[in-house]
């Protein structure tokens, strides 16, 4: 059968950094895989970001959003009976950082996927920089998503302030996540164990195969939002072109003006006057540019209570593409 490994996280949490090296482990190993990137938006950013890992043995596809749940759900059957008629043999699923649990157990117990398909493990990215208090609705997905998962990564442990201890970082995190199930009536309670804080960029063999063997759970709890209740904490903006010495500034503008919003994460490509394109992932910690061989004029903003407005006036005041527009 067919292995689907599961990478949940909320927003901004770094899911696509560890799939990057997930997916080069099992490339290493010469399997035959998949990376199925499920979003609700039109635009996916992490799926331009991730054609250097396209080769033979490694597929990339996306599930578009747009419509209601039930078209989202036929559209995920689509492509797993897509690839399954392909030949893979691993499948790892990122989806967006609202996400409904329900759709993935759901759709992998329906007839013909349940004959094809294992579930392997899920593993939850959490941000161990992650604030005290988020809104209600980033509350409910951290612990939705969380509650089902084999094991906790933490990620960002390099960016830690206030001279904390990756060790109270944990402590931390865990307390969080706790109060966050009890909220949503889950009696999972997570502990040191559950928890990895390794080092993504130099994981042994025996490091991956421990955490592809962390299995998962399919913990009861109560279903405080759907997907569409949350969709307003992300803007995508198209047709950004900026002067490339203020990229990393501009990003940096917009994250620390409070009346952008709580913005945890811009991430996007943007083009370069030479011909190329560069890719952008800026969080408050650091701001990263890398060139790029494709991309795709976009930004997109996630964050608690986003003004559209607001990010508009710091990019319209250096962009040089007429086309521009925020949605």
């Amino acid at each position: 059968m067919i292995t689907i490994d599961l990478l949940t996280g909320i927003l901004g949490s770094g899911k696509t950094t560890f799939l990057r090296e997930y997916a080069r482990h099992w490339i290493s190993r010469g399997e035959h895989i998949a990376i199925l990137e499920n979003d609700f938006g039109a635009v996916n950013v992490d799926v331009m970001m991730l054609q250097d890992l396209k080769c033979d043995t490694c597929e990339i596809a996306m599930i578009t959003g747009g419509g209601d749940p039930d078209c989202h759900r036929r559209r995920f059957k689509t492509q797993l009976i897509n690839l399954q008629m392909q030949g893979v043999q691993r499948v790892i699923m990122e989806p967006s950082g609202i996400f409904d649990m329900d759709e993935f157990f759901d759709t992998l117990h329906e007839s013909p996927i349940d004959r094809w398909y294992q579930i392997g493990s899920i593993l939850a990215v959490v941000d161990a920089g992650i604030e005290d208090e988020l809104t209600d609705q980033m509350e409910y997905l951290l612990a939705s998503e969380a509650a089902c998962a084999g094991r906790l990564l933490l990620s960002k442990l390099d960016s830690l302030g206030s001279g904390e201890t990756p060790e109270q970082a944990v402590q931390r995190v865990l307390g969080h996540i706790n109060r966050a199930l009890g909220e949503i009536r889950c009696r999972r309670t997570f502990s040191e164990r559950d928890v990895f804080t390794g080092d993504w960029a130099s994981l042994t063999d025996a490091e991956f195969a421990a955490l592809s063997q962390s299995g998962y759970r399919n913990e009861p709890y109560v279903k405080r939002f759907s997907a569409d209740d949350i969709r307003s904490s992300v803007h995508y903006f198209l047709h950004v072109a900026l002067p490339e010495e203020r990229i990393c500034a501009i990003a940096q503008e917009i994250l620390n003006d409070p009346e952008c919003g709580r913005i945890f994460r811009i991430k996007g490509s943007l083009p370069s006057a030479h011909g190329g394109w560069y890719k952008l992932n800026a969080t408050r910690e650091k701001t990263e540019l890398a060139p790029v061989a494709d991309g795709q004029p976009v930004l997109i903003v996630i964050g608690d209570h986003l003004s559209r407005e607001a990010v508009d006036r710091h990019l319209t005041a250096e962009n040089t593409d007429p086309d521009y527009v925020s949605v």
